[in-house]
């Protein structure tokens, strides 16, 4: 198994290196190195987190509550081997009319994690501070993006994931340093539950072609999803099902054929009589750790 250096999985605003861990030293290391201020302030109300052993006080509850968060505008976050995945994130933020959410040192993000809390997360990323506009004195619309790199990932994070999000007002306390009781936090936890799932590549290849009606046509294919231990695409494991379609030259609709599984390597192979021309496909589901596919249809000619 590749080791992964726990670096910070966070485009927060402000980093915590004077915080920050070791680089990971065993393939097990799953706590990030830095993490962003503002999340780390947000996690001191709990004493879980090394920011709160290291400065003074406690966080006075903000005045602000957070609704209508959207993660990815409703859908699993799919991630492949190598391209970075910007993942939109929204939310209203409602607020105290004395909160100026607006001050250089305010903070709103939301916080994508795997593991039972926002107290205590096994691994996260941070979005970057919201940009909020105002729809009345007390109301902002907020949006933001979460980066996810695949190299900050291991096979084990595919399957459920959780979102909270959160507020911070350091009020001119220095964000790496600061006198907590000044400072004011403000969590929602959870606010979405989604899959983060491995992206997933399905092929498909109808011959002979041409082919005589009547006669035998065979359907191969190949399953396969991004590990992201190697960084590379390999085959889903034998049992996953799949659906062949078949759409009739001329026409804009699929329909299924017959459900058939994988074999050995994520290998498809299946066999049906030739009709008509048209064009023949593999659809796969997906399942919870891994991402939906669908080949792109592959044309035979019958005579």
């Amino acid at each position: 198994m590749r080791i992964r250096a726990t670096v910070a999985a966070v485009t927060g605003a402000l980093a915590l290196s004077a915080l920050s861990a070791p680089l990971a030293q065993a393939d097990d290391s799953r706590v990030p190195a830095e993490s962003s201020a503002a999340s780390e302030a947000a996690r001191t109300a709990t004493g879980k987190s090394a920011y709160a052993a290291a400065v003074d006080g406690e966080p006075y509850a903000l005045d602000a509550t957070f609704s209508g968060v959207k993660i990815n505008n409703g859908s699993n976050i799919k991630v492949g081997t190598t391209n970075l995945v910007n993942v939109p994130v929204s939310f209203t933020l409602t607020h105290g009319a004395d909160v100026d959410i607006h001050a250089e040192d305010f903070f709103a993000a939301v916080e994508l994690y795997r593991g039972t809390s926002f107290e205590d997360p096994d691994w996260w990323f941070d979005s970057n501070d919201a940009t909020c506009t105002d729809t009345s004195a007390t109301v902002a619309s907020c949006k933001a993006t979460v980066e996810i790199d695949p190299y900050l990932l291991l096979n084990e994070d595919a399957g459920a994931w959780k979102a909270a999000a959160f507020a911070v007002a350091f009020n001119g306390e220095d964000p790496e340093n600061p006198v907590l009781d000044n400072v004011g936090v403000a969590v929602q936890d959870p606010t979405n539950a989604y899959n983060l799932q491995r992206y997933a590549k399905l092929t498909v290849n109808a011959s002979p072609e041409p082919v005589k009606k009547g006669k035998t046509i065979t359907v191969t294919g190949k399953l396969t999803r991004a590990s992201w231990d190697s960084n590379t695409y390999v085959g889903m494991p034998s049992g996953q099902s799949v659906t062949l379609q078949f759409r009739k030259k001329g026409t804009t609709t699929y329909s299924n054929v017959k459900g058939i599984k994988t074999t050995t390597g994520g290998a498809l192979k299946t066999t049906v009589t030739a009709s008509t021309d048209g064009y023949y496909r593999y659809v796969y589901k997906g399942i919870t750790s891994t991402a939906p596919a669908t080949a792109t249809g592959d044309f035979i000619d019958v005579q």
